[in-house]
C-alpha cells in the first residue's frame, strides 16, 4: 500500500523543489508509490547529510547541483558505517536516479555519480524456512476468528505463491478468483501476472472472505483488512502481524521475503526449469534465480558432496 510522504518541511527551498518537480516526473512516469518513496527519501538524507557534516564552504547542503563526487562517497561511507553496506547499496542506486533525472532535465552536465563505484554488498544465504517452522506459524493463527482467519490466508499466499511483501498487501478482491484459484499480482514495473494457488490456500482464502463479508469494511476493495474499523491492512501492518506471529510460535526473524527465498528454493531443488521460476516470481533479470536459488545451490552441492565420499576411502 502507499506509504507515507516524505517529509521535507525541513529541506531547504532548493533542494524541495528539485525533488517535488523530481516526484511529478516519476508520478507520470508511473513509478510505484513505494519506489517513490525510497527514491526520494535517499535525496532528503543525503541532504540532510551533507547539512550537518558538509563543508562550510560548500553549497550542496542547500542546493543538488552543487554536489560533488566527493560529497557522494561520503556519504556513504556515513550510510556503510551507520547501517549497512547493503542500506548504501540502496540509497546509491536511488541517487542515481535523481541525478540521471537532473542530467536529462539540463540542469547538470555529468552526474556526481558517474565515477563513483557501488558499495559492495556481502552476498549472504538468506535463511529458509522449513515446513515444521511455517506450520508452527499456521497454528498460532485461531481461524475461528476474524483475525486469524485473514492471517492464516495471507501467509498461505506467501508460501504458495512466493509473492512480494507488496504484491500480497495490494491485493483486491477482484484480483482473486475463486472459481480458476488463481490471483492477479501487480509486480514491479507495473507488470501484472496470474499465479495459480492450492486447495489449502483456497479454502483459507474462502474462510477469510466469508468472514470479510461480514466485516465493517467490506465495501472496500482491498482484500486485507484490519481487524478493527474500515481500513484495509497495509504492508507495514503484514510486516508487523508476521512478526507477532512468529514470536508467537518460537520463530526468530520472521518475514514475508524468506518464504519467497524458501519458494525459489524448493523449485530449484526439486529441478524446475529456471525460465518458469522467473515467469512466476515475476522476475526479469537472470541474476534473480541466481541470487534466490543460492541456498538450494548450497544444498543440493552438500548432499553430492557426502554421496561421493570423496577422500573418506583413503
Amino acid at each position: 500500500m502507499i506509504r507515507e510522504t516524505v517529509d521535507t518541511s525541513r529541506t531547504p527551498p532548493t533542494w524541495a523543489s528539485f525533488l517535488r518537480d523530481w516526484d511529478r516526473s516519476l508520478r507520470a512516469a508511473d513509478h510505484p508509490a513505494t519506489t517513490r518513496y525510497n527514491y526520494l527519501l535517499a535525496a532528503t538524507q543525503l541532504c540532510g547529510f551533507l547539512r550537518t557534516f558538509g563543508h562550510a564552504r560548500s553549497d550542496a547542503g542547500r542546493d543538488p547541483l552543487a554536489v560533488t563526487k566527493a560529497d557522494i562517497e561520503r556519504f556513504q561511507v556515513w550510510m556503510i558505517e551507520t547501517r549497512s553496506a547493503s542500506t548504501a547499496l540502496n540509497k546509491h542506486k536511488s541517487l542515481q536516479q535523481f541525478f540521471s533525472w537532473l542530467v536529462a532535465e539540463e540542469e547538470l552536465d555529468v552526474s556526481p555519480l558517474a565515477r563513483v563505484r557501488q558499495p559492495r554488498k556481502r552476498k549472504k544465504l538468506i535463511p529458509i524456512i522449513g515446513e515444521d517452522e511455517t506450520r508452527k506459524v499456521l497454528a498460532a493463527c485461531d481461524r475461528r476468528t476474524f483475525a486469524g482467519a485473514r492471517d492464516e490466508a495471507i501467509i498461505r499466499m506467501f508460501v504458495n505463491t512466493g509473492a512480494r511483501l507488496s504484491e500480497v498487501a495490494d491485493l483486491t478482491l477482484d484480483d482473486i478468483d475463486m472459481s480458476l484459484d488463481t490471483a492477479l499480482y501487480h509486480g514491479k514495473g507495473a507488470k501484472d501476472r496470474k499465479v495459480r494457488f492450492g486447495p489449502k490456500t483456497g479454502r483459507a482464502l474462502s474462510r477469510y472472505i466469508r468472514m470479510r463479508a461480514l466485516h465493517r469494511g467490506a465495501p472496500l476493495p482491498s482484500l486485507w483488512l484490519a481487524e478493527k474499523g474500515a481500513a484495509h491492512l497495509s504492508d507495514n501492518g503484514i510486516q508487523m502481524m508476521l512478526r507477532r506471529r512468529g514470536k508467537a510460535a518460537g520463530v526468530e526473524h520472521l518475514h514475508a521475503h524468506r518464504w519467497r527465498h524458501t519458494y525459489a528454493h524448493e523449485w530449484k531443488r526439486a529441478g524446475g526449469d529456471t525460465g518458469d521460476l522467473m515467469v512466476v516470481l515475476g522476475w526479469s533479470s537472470d541474476e534473480m534465480p541466481r541470487h534466490y536459488g543460492a541456498s538450494a545451490a548450497a544444498e543440493r552441492a552438500q548432499e553430492t558432496q557426502a554421496r561421493l565420499r570423496i577422500g573418506e576411502d583413503v
